[in-house]
C-alpha cells in the first residue's frame, strides 16, 4: 500500500509527540521522587517525671477506659521497685512502661504488610488493624516487649498516645489528664514553647536502652528518694 508524504510526516510527528510527552512524564515523576517530602512540624513526645508519680495505676485505668482495652492486656504499666532504704525511711520507685515511639522503630521495619508504620503528621508509632494479619512479628522485634495481640481484634496493639480516641478531639492523651499528680507531660518536641520541651530543658532525663539506636520518645526524669512534687 503507498503512503503518501503527507501522510509519512503525520505518522512521524505523532509519534515523536508521543515520544516527548511520555520523556517529560518519565522527568517529571523522576524529579518528584527526588524532592524530599515537607517535614511535619509536628512530633509527640512524653516524659514520665518519677519524682511526681505514686504509682496509683489512674493513668492505667483510664487507658482502659478510654481506648477499651479489656483485661489480660494492657497499653500501659507502672512498674514498682522497691522498697529501698530502712524502716521506716522507706520508699519505692515507680517506672513507665509503654510504647517509646521510636523515630526508627524496629516493629515498624519487620513488618511485613505495613499494618505498623509511623504517622508523618504526628511521628507516632501506629498500627493499621485492617492490614495487620497477627503473625507477631512487631512483638519479637520490639526491645521494651510493649506490644501484644489484642484478645478481640486478634492484631497488634499498644499505646497510640490516644491518637484516634482523644488527639483527633484536640484533647491531651487519657493517662495524662487522669494522674493525679501531674508526673505525666505531654506535647510536640518541635515547639520550643512547649512544657514538655521547657521540662526537658529544665530537668535531667532518660530514655530507655537508647544504645540500640532506636531514638525512643518517652523520656524519664529519674527518682529522686523521698521527692514527691505536687
Amino acid at each position: 500500500m503507498l503512503v503518501s508524504k503527507r501522510q509519512f510526516l503525520k505518522g512521524v510527528g505523532a509519534l515523536l509527540t508521543g515520544v516527548s510527552v511520555y520523556g517529560a512524564t518519565r522527568t517529571l515523576q523522576a524529579d518528584s521522587l527526588l524532592q524530599p517530602e515537607a517535614e511535619s512540624e509536628t512530633k509527640y513526645a512524653m516524659v514520665h517525671d518519677e519524682n511526681a508519680c505514686i504509682g496509683c495505676n489512674a493513668c492505667v485505668q483510664a487507658c482502659r477506659e478510654t481506648n477499651q482495652i479489656p483485661e489480660g492486656v494492657t497499653r500501659v504499666k507502672i512498674e514498682r521497685r522497691g522498697p529501698f532504704g530502712e524502716y521506716p525511711n522507706q520508699s519505692y520507685r515507680f517506672s513507665r512502661v509503654s510504647c517509646q515511639h521510636c523515630e526508627a522503630a524496629p516493629c515498624v521495619r519487620v513488618c511485613p504488610t505495613g499494618a505498623a508504620y509511623i504517622d508523618k503528621e504526628t511521628g507516632i508509632v501506629a498500627v493499621n488493624s485492617d492490614r495487620c494479619v497477627g503473625c507477631q512479628y512487631c512483638i519479637a522485634a520490639c526491645p521494651y516487649q510493649v506490644r501484644y495481640i489484642h484478645p478481640e481484634t486478634r492484631t497488634a496493639d499498644k499505646c497510640d498516645f490516644c491518637q484516634k480516641s482523644r488527639l483527633a478531639q484536640g484533647l491531651q492523651p487519657a493517662c495524662v489528664e487522669a494522674c493525679p499528680t501531674k508526673a505525666l507531660t505531654f506535647g510536640n518536641l518541635k515547639d520550643p514553647e512547649s512544657e514538655l520541651v521547657k521540662l526537658l530543658k529544665a530537668k535531667p532525663s532518660y530514655r530507655a536502652k537508647v544504645d540500640l539506636g532506636t531514638r525512643p520518645k518517652l523520656f524519664h526524669i529519674q527518682t529522686i528518694d523521698g521527692e514527691i512534687m505536687l
